[in-house]
């Protein structure tokens, strides 16, 4: 279980929520509301405070690269530093078979990032994260680029994934998206997380 408590920043006020295995719980709300700072203070990429728990151990007990393995961030807008695609990626063995479900070319790994489009770069960042084997995934609007298809195709990874035992925090604006999730919905507006949206 990740468990949060009093989690807050500049412009996020003190939030407290509990994700569990092969959960997924919705994160809704206007733009620049906090969502996003939401992520960001939960993956530790921001100076924060208060307490989150992976399984009953705190955060500042685990190493960052650890943490950031087993707590995955997917933004919004993915880094890319280096020229080929797979250079961005630890581990590339047994790769193939997602690329395929993502509606990827098998040989993706191999291309230049400068012929991606927005939408596969949204998609082999997502793969970039599963491939760390990660017990939870904290996704940005992760299919806000793609295609109905491409979409759909994300949409049952990420069900894969959560009948596997990861556990997905998942910002969406799409009303519909949420409901095809199901399960918890939050809702933050200026900064405060409520966990029932309206």
């Amino acid at each position: 279980m990740l468990a949060v408590q009093s989690l807050s920043r500049p412009g996020l006020h003190p939030a407290s929520f509990t994700l569990k295995a092969g959960e997924c719980m919705i994160l809704r709300g206007p733009s620049g509301s906090g969502k996003t700072l939401l992520m960001r203070a939960l993956a530790d990429l921001d100076l924060n405070q208060g307490t989150v728990m992976l399984d009953e151990r705190p955060r500042e007990d685990i190493p960052a690269p650890e943490w950031r393995k087993r707590v995955a961030y997917v933004p919004a807008e993915s880094g890319w530093w280096a020229d080929r695609v797979g250079d961005h990626f630890e581990n590339t063995a047994g790769l193939e078979p997602l690329l395929i479900r993502a509606g990827l070319a098998d040989d993706a790994l191999n291309w230049p990032v400068s012929r991606l489009s927005t939408g596969e770069k949204q998609r082999l960042a997502l793969l970039r994260a599963l491939a760390q084997s990660p017990g939870y995934l904290l996704l940005d609007e992760p299919t806000s680029a793609l295609d109905e298809t491409a979409r759909e195709l994300i949409e049952d990874l990420i069900r894969s994934e959560m009948a596997s035992g990861t556990g997905v925090l998942l910002i969406t604006h799409d009303a519909d998206q949420a409901q095809r999730f199901g399960g918890r919905q939050m809702w933050m507006d200026a900064g405060t997380l409520s966990i029932d949206a309206p």
